[in-house]
């Protein structure tokens, strides 16, 4: 059923077939027939208009107009055959227009079909990176920047005292490397914890984290704040999480965190419940409440 929407309006009286649009457009919406730029599918065309900067003869415009709904899984069904780099632009693509419903089906089908995010990789390892320099170095293999599900073994027997056992369900934990969209974050239940709060608490593992997954950060010390908006709102519209538990120390600073989930919360469309928690520094609950 076609809907009105945003699309690219060739014309061709400007055109001379050069094709640069052609290449500038990931999704294979465009192609040069007979010496000219051809629309050959509303359903690859996300009107978006990537295209238009690469033409130059000002041939393209985007119009609004009656066109069939775009299709994600279409675009991704032919991305993948030209390989990560082309993977990558178009998912770029999205991400810098703020498209996340069609960004999370582009990782869904990429996840359904087994094929690596490039996108996702990318982004783990620039802010990895910017997180964890050494000397322009950055550790090999380290799991604070690669994504990595450790559900299925998560309480596995492994000799240890069974009060003793990680149940950590994830890597990364640092809120500025995680992606809303990795699997362990899908409908969870989700801690926000303050970095001392787990030192601080001596079953933090058992009492906190069991069964959930978890982000850590300090609004004192981190940079980014912007960065930490953007993460907690993609967990709540996006990965749909069921609750928020947010795990802060009783000294003022640890305030923020709480203030930027709320913020968070409050920003989104989709509503969900949060709790908060708060460590005293020598390691009782203070109090627990609903925010």
């Amino acid at each position: 059923m076609k809907t009105k929407r945003q699309m690219v309006n060739i014309d061709e009286s400007k055109c001379d077939g050069c094709g640069n649009c052609v290449t500038g457009c990931h999704e294979g919406a465009l192609q040069v027939i007979d010496g000219k730029a051809r629309l050959i599918s509303d359903l690859l065309c996300d009107g978006l208009g990537a295209c238009i900067g690469e033409c130059p003869r000002g041939a393209i415009k985007i119009e609004e107009r009656l066109a069939e709904p775009y299709d994600e899984e279409k675009v991704m069904a032919g991305m993948v055959k030209h390989g990560p780099n082309t993977i990558k632009a178009h998912l770029s693509h999205l991400r810098d227009h703020g498209q996340k419903a069609f960004l999370k089906q582009g990782f869904d089908y990429l996840k359904k079909h087994n094929i690596p995010n490039p996108l996702e990789e990318e982004m783990a390892h620039k802010e990895h990176h910017k997180e964890h320099k050494h000397g322009g170095h950055e550790p090999c293999g380290c799991p604070g920047g690669r994504t990595m599900d450790l559900r299925s073994d998560c309480g596995a027997d492994d000799g240890q005292d069974p009060g003793a056992k990680s149940q950590l369900r994830q890597w990364p934990v640092q809120l500025h490397l995680a992606s809303p969209m990795a699997p362990y974050f899908q409908k969870a239940d989700v801690v926000v914890a303050a970095d001392c709060t787990a030192f601080a608490y001596g079953n933090f593992h058992n009492d906190f984290i069991k069964g959930k997954a978890i982000v850590i950060a300090c609004p004192k010390l981190d940079d980014g704040q912007e960065l930490y908006l953007e993460k907690l709102q993609g967990l709540i519209e996006d990965a749909k999480v069921n609750t928020l538990t947010v795990v802060t120390m009783e000294v003022p600073c640890c305030g923020g965190l709480l203030a930027l989930v709320k913020q968070a919360a409050a920003a989104s469309k989709r509503k969900v419940p949060v709790k908060s928690v708060v460590i005293g520094i020598q390691g009782g609950v203070k109090s627990e409440d609903w925010a």
